[in-house]
């Protein structure tokens, strides 16, 4: 029991160093282009690696939700809103679990 607390000490002594490093050894804006692109669209592929597994296992079949996935990309590819893409990716995967 008492490795628990030297476990969480450690995971946030390691935490907080992350986010104070960068903030105390950057102290300029940063020029570089390639470095601010990077910053940039870090974001969104981290959250793009923390979704796209949860779509695809959160089904009875990966193939449905790969489907899903498919199918919602298209609908917002050509305009649709959050709800009705919502509203398709759900149909797709409902139709797909009932029938396959």
């Amino acid at each position: 029991m008492h490795n628990n607390y030297i476990y969480i000490a450690v995971m946030a002594l390691v935490s907080y160093a992350i986010r104070v490093l960068p903030l105390t050894l950057i102290r300029k804006p940063i020029k570089n282009r390639f470095i601010r692109s990077f910053l940039y669209y870090v974001p969104y592929v981290t959250l793009s690696v923390m979704t796209f597994p949860a779509i695809i296992n959160a089904t009875q079949s990966p193939i449905s939700g790969a489907a899903a996935l498919i199918a919602g990309i298209l609908a917002a590819y050509l305009g649709a809103g959050l709800l009705p893409v919502a509203v398709i990716c759900c149909g797709v995967v409902f139709v797909l679990e009932l029938f396959c």
